[in-house]
């Protein structure tokens, strides 16, 4: 079996991007947005209830105004971000909204975290759900959950090879049982101790007043922000859709709003409903186990369905789709991270090929990257919940802080423009910045040294990283744009009569990119170095369907235009001269196998043919300039040698 049908069999058949039917086949419907985008929030209710009660103490009583802040809070964030969703309906979320609302480099500051937030997604994910896995194991199992844990992120990345709507309809069962037994237990668990909810709120209200008469009534509000702070991973995820309206189905900003009211209600139903679980049941923490797992096995043996082996059954059956829905979030890591990489690419921050899809039409480069780096911060971390929820919370309350901040912006700035609207968008985006800023602000604070420090270092070194190569990426088009002006001014001749190439005649191809200066040079380099040889001049040029290509309406039709222009420029520009000329052009997710396709088939056409394209030469050449740039170049070269096609790369210094 030869590597593309291993290939095949691991990832699947290769998709044509250019049909419209793929686009509409992988778009996804608010229903499965929710599963594949939502999972993440509503996977928080699996560690974020329980940070917040943990960072209450012995004061567990306080939890009642955190379950009516945490709704309450869910719904600010959710309701802010659907303006971003109006805003910027071709997706790119917070990243998109700092950078056009506020500046590119507090865009780069919001991208940098939202590339951590990601990451720590991922692997919060999939430490939690060994977590809840092994809340029902032996002891002996706790030394083996990062291999586990390693094992389930390979997983992820396969499946997400294989495509984001095919990982979503797998992973669909596991979420739609976490809602069903999710939905049974807290509706069950809050009628069956209904009792206790006419004395709950009074008997709050003298405890609080007893602690505050103790310790003040400032030391009690420290404590409530306190933990209202720490479970701010209870808020997660709630971006998701917004990073990602591109992939939902149109109209986009329609189906982005539907799916943010579902992930708002369950969202707020799971996470509130579950502190109140703890409340009402009194939970107290197990060895080995999640306080999830504890509350809800004392839920189960009160139903009264069975023996303690059917009740055990249960709770394994109940913490194994709470495992699972956390997989399925770790998969929104999969879905926003390269996502996030592949808009930052596009403003040159990181190498552009995090732009380019796979035949699955995935990028694939972004979800290796983000799978690798989540391998890497659980192994650091050792999977340690409680430290990865701290890094978690700083970089995504960061990412929330910087776009509501910048909503805040917009509608002032637009409140001449707007009528009276703009006084509600803006007090609801201001309230959702001072609710993010403070938690954030809190955080930073409270957990500097249990691992804050570390948030504030990993977002600073990746946004160093990314403007040295954004520097770069900037010299080079500068320098390519002074190619350009160079051949700008190259007279087109007078004949005004097309010349049709001949077969049998020498042919001189020329492999094209969207530089004219670059076509130019390799043309006049021919016509100088072999005069009156050639007789035909063909340009070839292959354009890469990429995320940005295959996202937006129209996107594919304006790259069409885009790519004939050029091509007809250089077509002109020989016919003008007496020269006979045509062109070829290709669309695909690889540029390299599209040249090499297109070249053999011009060879078969015109058998007296040598290919010619043109090379950037760096006076530093190193791995930096390599991993910056794609060396189609060589790739093609090496192919059509092996061939037995003749061809020459030109060195274009810059």
């Amino acid at each position: 079996m030869n590597n593309k049908k291993i290939r095949e069999l691991i990832l699947g058949k290769a998709l044509d991007p250019m049909k419209s039917e793929t686009r509409h086949s992988m778009a996804l419907v608010a229903f499965l947005a929710w599963v594949g985008l939502g999972a993440d929030g509503l996977s928080s209710s699996a560690y974020g209830p329980e940070e917040t009660f943990r960072a209450l103490g012995g004061h567990t009583h306080l939890g009642l105004y955190l379950v009516l802040a945490t709704a309450i809070t869910v719904f600010v964030i959710a309701l802010a971000y659907n303006q971003v969703i109006e805003l910027f309906p071709t997706g790119g979320g917070g990243y998109r909204v700092a950078t056009k609302l506020v500046g590119p480099y507090m865009g780069l500051l919001s991208g940098c975290a939202l590339i951590l937030d990601y990451v720590l997604t991922i692997a919060i994910s999939i430490a939690s759900g060994v977590d809840a896995l092994a809340s029902f194991l032996p002891l002996g199992f706790q030394p083996y959950k990062l291999w586990a844990e390693a094992f389930f992120i390979g997983l992820l990345i396969v499946m997400n090879l294989r495509g984001l709507k095919e990982a979503i309809q797998i992973l669909l069962p596991i979420f739609l049982g976490f809602v069903a037994t999710h939905l049974v237990l807290i509706v069950y668990g809050i009628v069956a101790h209904a009792s206790y909810l006419p004395q709950l709120i009074p008997t709050t209200m003298i405890e609080t007043r007893e602690l505050a008469s103790s310790i003040g009534w400032t030391c009690v509000a420290g404590m409530l922000l306190l933990a209202y702070s720490q479970g701010g991973g209870t808020y997660t995820g709630l971006e998701a859709v917004s990073n990602n309206v591109n992939l939902l189905a149109e109209p986009r900003v329609r189906t982005g709003k539907m799916t943010m009211l579902y992930m708002a209600l369950s969202l707020a139903f799971t996470a509130s409903g579950i502190i109140l679980l703890y409340l009402l049941w009194d939970a107290k923490h197990v060895a080995g186990q999640t306080l999830n797992a504890s509350t809800f096995k004392a839920i189960i043996d009160s139903m009264g369905l069975g023996g303690p082996l059917l009740n055990q059954i249960l709770l394994v059956i109940v913490l194994a789709f709470e495992a699972g829905l956390l997989f399925v979030a770790a998969n929104t890591g999969f879905l926003g991270g390269p996502s996030v990489l592949s808009n930052m690419a596009a403003d040159s921050w990181v190498p552009h090929k995090f732009r380019y899809l796979s035949t699955r039409l995935v990028t694939q480069n972004g979800i290796l990257v983000m799978g690798i780096a989540a391998l890497a911060i659980l192994f650091w971390t050792e999977g340690k919940v409680t430290l990865l929820v701290v890094l978690y919370s700083i970089s995504v309350f960061l990412t929330f802080a910087i776009s509501l901040f910048g909503l805040c912006r917009y509608w002032w700035q637009s409140r001449k423009n707007e009528g009276q609207i703009w006084v509600r968008r803006f007090l609801l985006s201001l309230t959702g910045f001072v609710i993010c800023a403070g938690i954030l602000a809190i955080l930073l604070y409270e957990r500097f040294t249990e691992g804050g420090w570390a948030t504030i270092v990993i977002i600073a070194v990746i946004a160093a990283l990314c403007v040295t190569i954004r520097n770069h990426y900037r010299e080079t088009k500068a320098a390519i744009h002074s190619v350009d002006e160079v051949f700008a001014n190259q007279p087109f001749g007078p004949v005004t009569e097309p010349v049709e190439p001949k077969a049998d005649d020498q042919t001189a191809v020329f492999i094209v990119g969207s530089s004219r200066g670059g076509g130019l040079h390799a043309l006049l380099w021919v016509l100088r170095m072999f005069p009156g040889h050639f007789k035909n001049f063909l340009f070839v040029n292959a354009r890469t369907v990429d995320s940005h290509a295959y996202g937006g309406i129209g996107a594919l039709e304006k790259m069409r235009e885009e790519a004939a222009d050029t091509l007809e420029y250089f077509v002109d520009f020989c016919q003008s001269h007496g020269m006979a000329a045509s062109s070829y052009i290709s669309f695909g997710t690889d540029a390299v196998d599209e040249v090499t396709r297109q070249c053999e088939e011009i060879n078969r056409e015109y058998p007296s043919s040598i290919f010619f394209t043109s090379k950037l030469i760096f006076a530093t050449d190193n791995w930096f300039t390599r991993l910056l740039h794609n060396q189609a170049a060589l790739a093609v070269q090496r192919r059509l040698h092996l061939e037995g096609l003749q061809m020459v790369i030109l060195p274009m210094k810059v």
